[in-house]
């Protein structure tokens, strides 16, 4: 992941095409769909932060 102090910006990309090669994914589906899963799970990971802190 990449992380500012208290929010997470995105993750690694080439560590999660790396991981999606070794899983068996083609590269294809995974250089389409990571960016998108990618979002949503920073867009939680800092609600989620937020409600801990606030």
């Amino acid at each position: 992941m990449r992380v500012l102090p208290g929010a997470v910006i995105g993750w690694d990309m080439a560590a999660a095409l790396a991981l999606a090669d070794a899983l068996g994914v083609p590269p294809a589906a995974a250089a389409e769909l990571l960016p998108v899963i990618e979002a949503v799970m920073v867009a939680k990971l800092n609600e989620q932060m937020e409600r801990h802190d606030g």
